[in-house]
């Protein structure tokens, strides 16, 4: 076989794969063009939430740093249980998690309902405040927990692998052209 015609078999093959590589990178990119979207505008957000009051409440300080001067764990749940109940009026949302914040001299007590936050004096078990954690939701609309534990597996694996296509077949519709390119002029 002559060097002309074996150079364009090769073109000849390397443009049919670039063909059904567009293909795939197309239709790839129309899938997960929307998990990118909501992917990468709740990522934004979540990037401000300490910096944008309204995402996340600020860290107010507690009196003291010192851990042996703070009340019971169930002094402070207990005091949240009632600053919520005095600021919001809300009675009987289980709690969700403590966060203690030694270094603030508080605890945030997380609440599974509503998306409430009481930071709580560790020292006193004074309520410093009372709000809503917007990032909370924010970030369940972010990796698909929002709807369910097995949709974020699912969405997060479609989203990852779907990106890993999206460079692959994103670096060929680049690179084969000029392979094409440089085969012709030989």
């Amino acid at each position: 076989m002559n060097t002309s015609k074996r150079i364009k078999n090769k073109v000849s093959g390397l443009a049919s794969t670039l063909r059904n590589y567009r293909t795939y990178h197309r239709y790839t990119g129309l899938v997960i063009g929307l998990f990118v979207l909501i992917s990468s505008m709740t990522g934004i957000l979540l990037g401000w939430k300490k910096d944008v009051e309204l995402l996340q409440p600020p860290v107010v300080k507690g009196k003291t740093t010192n851990l042996k001067e703070w009340v019971s764990v169930a002094d402070l749940a207990e005091a949240a249980y009632a600053g919520l109940d005095s600021a919001e009026n809300i009675t009987n949302n289980p709690i969700d998690r403590i966060e203690a914040r030694p270094d603030k001299g508080m605890v945030k007590v997380l609440f599974t309902e509503g998306y409430w936050e009481v930071q709580v004096d560790g020292s006193t078990g004074k309520v410093l405040s009372v709000a809503r954690r917007h990032s909370d939701w924010i970030e369940q609309i972010h990796d698909g927990s929002i709807i369910s534990d097995l949709f974020k597996l699912v969405s997060m694996n479609v989203l990852g692998i779907g990106l890993l296509i999206l460079s692959f077949t994103g670096f060929t519709l680049w690179f084969f052209p000029r392979r094409i390119r440089k085969l012709k002029n030989q």
